[in-house]
């Protein structure tokens, strides 16, 4: 396989990296990239996803195209502009990384693309899979945009995937990063009441599934990139205090972070209980399918 990605340098990506050989990276900052990520791209590519296709050359020889990049949804209030940014950086950044696939001197023939259970909105203790309709709320509406700009490349042939990715949990970063802090201080504690499902995955089965999508000829369009066993939060909250060795009792309202976050305090209150089916019926074995044993392996003392 010779690979291009996007997004090398986040948090999903440099695993995905390790997996490859020599793959091209586009980054809008190479230099900065390769701080980040030293040896692991054969080479990189200045592009800017906002500013149009990325040059034709950086899809030479290239036969699968993995897409990650995207403005995280979690930084800061959703002002207009903040949503905006989010929006365009999946949508515009889709719509111009395919039509650089399409301008190459060889189509690259697979592409598997980001998306988000974002996808599927709020729906209690329904089970979601893959053919699941979307919800109508600002992310749902982002994911239907984001996955039919990538959905474009197969009226060219190109095979393509949309990685519907649940909440992503590993060390030293994402969002296990921003719940560590109060939890190890003992004032961690459920959302609410708590019942909200959580579609949760392991970075390392997330980057073996974006490889284990590239690789299996019958995987088209949307996989759901999640563990095979979502948890409710008050489960998901016992199993990271249980890890951290600390209580986790406290309740955050909803109000509360409502008014701290704004907008965004909806997704994280939001209840969706989302299975991996097109992963598991197509032989896909996570290595990390429980909540307890992922965060163990996360938070285990480094040798």
């Amino acid at each position: 396989m010779k690979a291009l990605v996007t997004g090398g340098s986040g948090f999903v990506g440099p695993r995905l990296l390790r997996m490859l050989d020599g793959p091209v990276v586009l980054s809008r900052d190479p230099d900065r990239a390769r701080r980040s990520i030293g040896n692991l791209a054969g080479r990189i590519v200045r592009w800017d996803p906002m500013q149009g296709p990325p040059p034709r050359e950086a899809f030479d020889g290239v036969d699968t195209v993995f897409h990650l990049a995207g403005e995280s949804v979690a930084e800061g209030r959703w002002t207009a502009a903040q949503k905006a940014r989010i929006r365009d950086s999946r949508v515009v950044g889709t719509k111009h990384l395919v039509q650089g696939m399409l301008q190459a001197a060889a189509t690259p023939p697979v592409l598997v693309s980001a998306s988000a259970v974002g996808y599927y909105g709020s729906r209690g203790d329904e089970e979601l899979t893959e053919s699941a309709p979307p919800a109508h709320d600002f992310l749902a509406e982002v994911c239907v945009a984001w996955e039919r700009e990538a959905l474009a490349a197969a009226e060219a042939g190109v095979r393509v995937v949309t990685n519907r990715t649940g909440i992503v949990l590993g060390a030293g970063g994402g969002a296990l990063a921003k719940m560590l802090t109060p939890f190890k201080l003992g004032a961690g504690g459920p959302l609410g009441n708590g019942r909200q499902w959580m579609p949760w995955i392991h970075v390392a089965d997330l980057a073996r599934l974006y490889l284990h999508a590239a690789e299996t000829p019958e995987i088209r369009g949307p996989m759901n990139g999640v563990s095979p066993n979502p948890v409710r939060n008050s489960e998901f909250t016992r199993a990271l205090g249980h890890a951290v060795h600390r209580p986790a009792f406290m309740p955050a309202p909803y109000i509360g972070l409502r008014i701290l976050f704004g907008e965004f305090a909806e997704v994280l209150f939001a209840s969706q209980r989302v299975i991996p089916r097109v992963a598991l019926d197509t032989g896909f074995v996570f290595r990390y399918p429980d909540i307890g044993a992922a965060l163990a392996e996360i938070l285990a003392p480094a040798a």
